[in-house]
C-alpha cells in the first residue's frame, strides 16, 4: 500500500511541480505529517525530491529528473492499456495517435510489464453500441473532437426531431459515448449547459479560441444531468400489486430510479408498489411481459388496458 502511494506521490510532483503538502495529502487521502515522512522515504530511496517555501514554493523533482516507467507494477500496465476504447478512439480520428503511443509506451516498459500489458488487450475488448443497432460514427464527429481538443468556439446546426433546424454558437467542452451514441456538451451564448447529439448535427463552422472553465468536470456534469432528465421523465404514477418473483422481475424492466416506495409482503405474500413512469403507454409496455405475476391497482384507465389484453388474449387462443 505504501509502495503504491509512494509511487503515485513521486508521479504527481513530476506532472504537477509546486503541490504543497496539503494538496498533497488531499491527492493522496492522507495526512500532511505522511506527505512529509514519505518525502523523506522518497529521498532515501534516491528520488530527488524536495520541498520549498515562498509563493513558488512546494514539492519539486531535481530540474532534468524524470520517473521511470519500468516502475509500472504489471497489474496497472493491464489497466493503462484496457483503458482505451478502439472504436471510440477510431470514430475520434485518434486511431493513429493512439497506436503510435502504445507502442512508444510499449518501449519503455521491462519484458515482464510488456507482455502483461499486451495479454490484457487480447483478453478484454468493450464493444459499447447496443445490440441489433449497427455502429456507425458520425460525419461530423473528427471535426467537433478538434473543436474539444483546440477550445474553439462551432457554430453548429442542429436538426431537432419534429422541429425546425436551429444554429447554435456552442463553447465544446467534451463529447460523450453513451450506448453507442455520440454526444457534445458545451456552453452557448447565454451561459446555459447545452448536450447535443452529434448524429443531428447537420453542420460545422469552426469559430475563435476559448478559455475554458477549469473547474468543469465532464463526468459529474453528465452524471447530473442523466440523472435529473430520468427523473423528468416520470410523469405518470402506477401504483401495482406483486408477488415476490414479479418484484424481481420488475426491477429489471422498470428504471430502478423510479420505485418510489415498495410495501409489504402483505399476509397473503404480496407486495404494492408506486412506480413513477413516462406514460401509461410506456407502463403497459414494460409490464406487459410480466403476465400475472404484476396486477395494477390505478390509474384506472392502465387498468382496464389490460383487462382489455386480456380477454383478447383469452379470444385468440380459444378459437
Amino acid at each position: 500500500m505504501r509502495a503504491a502511494r509512494l509511487i503515485r506521490m513521486a508521479l504527481l510532483v513530476q506532472s504537477t511541480p509546486g503541490l504543497t503538502a496539503g494538496a498533497l495529502a488531499r491527492e493522496l487521502e492522507v495526512s500532511e505529517r505522511t506527505v512529509i515522512r514519505d518525502a523523506q522515504a522518497l529521498q532515501e530511496a534516491g528520488v530527488p525530491i524536495r520541498s520549498e517555501l515562498g509563493r513558488m514554493g512546494g514539492y519539486h523533482l531535481t530540474p532534468g529528473y524524470r520517473t521511470r516507467l519500468t516502475t509500472l507494477h504489471p497489474t496497472e500496465a493491464e489497466t493503462l492499456f484496457l483503458s482505451g476504447l478502439p472504436s471510440a478512439l477510431r470514430d475520434l480520428g485518434l486511431a493513429d495517435a493512439a497506436d503510435t503511443a502504445r507502442l512508444k509506451l510499449s518501449a519503455t516498459l521491462i519484458p515482464s510489464v510488456r507482455a502483461a500489458a499486451e495479454s490484457s488487450v487480447r483478453r478484454f475488448h468493450l464493444d459499447a453500441p447496443a445490440w441489433f443497432r449497427e455502429p456507425s460514427a458520425p460525419a461530423l464527429l473528427p471535426e467537433l473532437a478538434r473543436a474539444v481538443w483546440t477550445d474553439r468556439t462551432v457554430e453548429l446546426t442542429y436538426a431537432r426531431p419534429g422541429r425546425e433546424v436551429v444554429t447554435r454558437r456552442l463553447e465544446p467542452y467534451g463529447l460523450v459515448l453513451k450506448a453507442g451514441v455520440w454526444y457534445v456538451v458545451g456552453r452557448v451564448r447565454d451561459g446555459d449547459w447545452r448536450t447535443y447529439r452529434v448524429d443531428r448535427v447537420t453542420a460545422t463552422s469552426p469559430g475563435e479560441h476559448f478559455d475554458r472553465d477549469p473547474s468543469f468536470d465532464l463526468a459529474a456534469h453528465w452524471e447530473a444531468g442523466a440523472a435529473e432528465f430520468a427523473r423528468a421523465m416520470l410523469r405518470t404514477n402506477v401504483t401495482l400489486r406483486t408477488t415476490e418473483t414479479g418484484l424481481r422481475r420488475l426491477r429489471v424492466v422498470a428504471d430502478p430510479a423510479g420505485f418510489a416506495a415498495v410495501t409489504g409482503p402483505s399476509s397473503s405474500g404480496l407486495f404494492t408498489v408506486e412506480l413513477p413512469v413516462e406514460s401509461e403507454e410506456v407502463a403497459f409496455g414494460q409490464l406487459v411481459g410480466l403476465s400475472a405475476t404484476v396486477e395494477v391497482l390505478a390509474p384506472e384507465g392502465l387498468r382496464a388496458r389490460f383487462r382489455e389484453h386480456a380477454q383478447a388474449l383469452t379470444e385468440l387462443y380459444q378459437r
